[in-house]
């Protein structure tokens, strides 16, 4: 069996990302963008000029956060955007913080609702 020689291999460390617009995405399910300016070695990171994505549906929303220190146990994902290509697709619209939090609300009740008809409907299970 043959092995690849150790320069092969492509590492990619956090240095490499300092002063970039980053994507991070949280345990918690948020999404943060903004420049990294900082890290440490337990991947606890500084973003510059911040702000929480909200996506619900093709709306979205970008709410200022400012600099913003992230936990690294709290980190999913960290990811470089292209600055050369848009951040969403084209079909994307851009709303204001509260008709977000309203489409988050009916998307959320929505949901709670399909899960109360399911349970509602569980008794016609006759496997």
């Amino acid at each position: 069996m043959s092995w690849a020689a150790p320069d092969s291999f492509h590492t990619t460390s956090l240095a490499d990302n300092l002063d970039k617009k980053l994507l991070v995405i949280l345990r918690d399910g948020r999404k943060l963008v903004g420049t990294l300016r900082s890290f440490d070695q337990f991947a606890n990171l500084v973003l510059e000029k911040a702000v929480e994505r909200i996506i619900v549906g093709d709306l979205y929303c970008d709410l200022p956060l400012g600099l913003y220190i992230i936990r690294g146990e709290n980190v999913v994902l960290v990811g470089e955007l292209d600055q050369t290509k848009k951040d969403l697709p084209a079909h994307m619209v851009l709303v204001s913080a509260a008709e977000i939090k309203r489409a988050q609300k009916a998307e959320k009740d929505a949901t709670e609702l399909k899960g109360t008809m399911r349970k509602r409907m569980e008794f016609l299970d006759l496997d």
